[in-house]
């Protein structure tokens, strides 16, 4: 058997390596290694896949992050609202701009924004709402917008974890993740479900007078070369990685079928085991697993994670300590906001290898070291 790992990026290379490394080696015998045809084939290919006007590519999906808030031209002490219960860099932007972080609680079934709290939080400062789609599962845009519209606030996507995701407005009408709001933003890190060889990202919009901002401003805030109309920064995603991101993209839906049917059999295999939940499936929108997250209730969430680890199977806590109790945010005395939902599930959740390339072999053997523990 394959050695485990939580993301198996070198097997999946292998099965792609001749296209791969042909596609590397045209971009070095370009010598276009700075935005160039790559960068921009990529960027077409994405928002014809998304079905979005605009792409704009940038360095990673932090820096998607802040350009999209800097586009918004928010200004300090405006308000920002988040759920607690995700990745640090979608609330860290937030400070860096010198807004305000206001922390939300999160459904306990599928860890997204919880659009009741969503709207107890809005006050005239609200000028933005980013919703996080979280380990693969699409947040409740519907409702979200619906509340956006009302008090006329704008909604940014944190899509890093989602890409590829279906959401469902009815039976008949789907638009995917990071399309839905006033801007989507992603992440292209090597572990995401569309992963490049090194730091990527990208910002989505249908807005014609953002995404020229958005391209301005990622660009040191220039519209013509050495006239910087706005503060702006340098984020350009490498053309290699873009190079490497259209080959995967062509796989991508066979990539997160593949997530699918290896949560469907986690599922079925934890199915009968009462101290587990296994992961809720919204009927808003495709799952498409960036993790497998289960939640422990017996209280046994670390014992089981040791006894994991003492066995050799890959585990991970996402996330141990979440926004509003982050020493970081203290000066917006965020530890005393009550999120009880939270702080449940950051002791309770636990993400087993989900990845492309699980065989049937690795599954069981993962399934049978989890029930194991519960014997």
């Amino acid at each position: 058997m394959r050695a485990l790992q939580m993301v198996d990026t070198k097997t999946q290379y292998e099965k792609i390596k001749e296209e791969v490394d042909r596609a590397v080696l045209a971009v070095m015998n370009s010598s276009s290694f700075i935005n160039g045809p790559a960068v921009r084939d990529f960027a077409d290919q994405l928002a014809r896949y998304l079905s979005v006007k605009h792409v704009i590519p940038c360095a990673n999906g932090t820096d998607a992050l802040q350009i999209a808030l800097m586009a918004l031209d928010l200004q300090p002490g405006d308000e920002v609202i988040t759920p607690s219960f995700t990745y640090i860099a979608t609330t860290e932007v937030i400070a860096l701009l010198r807004l305000k972080p206001v922390f939300v609680e999160v459904d306990p079934l599928h860890f997204c924004m919880d659009p009741v709290a969503l709207e107890k939080a809005i006050t005239p400062n609200t000028k933005a709402i980013v919703p996080v789609h979280l380990y693969g599962q699409a947040a409740p845009m519907k409702e979200i917008l619906r509340i956006a519209a009302k008090y006329g606030i704008a909604v940014v996507e944190d899509n890093a974890q989602a890409i590829g995701c279906d959401y469902f407005f009815t039976e008949q009408e789907k638009k995917k993740t990071g399309t839905l709001g006033t801007i989507g933003c992603t992440s292209f890190y090597p572990s995401k479900n569309l992963g490049a060889f090194g730091d990527g990202g990208a910002l989505f919009t249908n807005d014609d007078a953002l995404a020229a901002s958005i391209q301005m401003i990622a660009n040191h805030g220039q519209s013509k070369r050495y006239y910087h109309d706005v503060v702006g920064c340098n984020s350009r995603l490498d053309a290699m990685q873009a190079a490497i991101l259209s080959i995967k993209l062509s796989r991508l839906d066979q990539y997160n079928l593949a997530r699918r049917q290896a949560a469907d059999f986690y599922d079925s295999a934890f199915a009968g085991c009462s101290s587990l939940l296994t992961p809720h499936r919204a009927a808003h929108g495709t799952h498409v697993f960036h993790q497998y997250t289960l939640r422990v209730t017996n209280g046994q969430r670390d014992a089981l994670a040791d006894h994991l680890t003492a066995k050799k199977i890959p585990n991970m806590i996402y996330y141990p300590v979440p926004g509003h109790r982050q020493k970081m945010f203290a000066s917006f005395q965020t530890q005393a906001i009550d999120l009880p939902v939270t702080d449940l599930l950051t002791q309770q959740v636990i993400s087993l290898p989900i990845h492309t390339e699980l065989d049937q072999e690795q599954l069981q053997c993962i399934a049978n070291g989890v029930l194991e523990f519960f014997k």
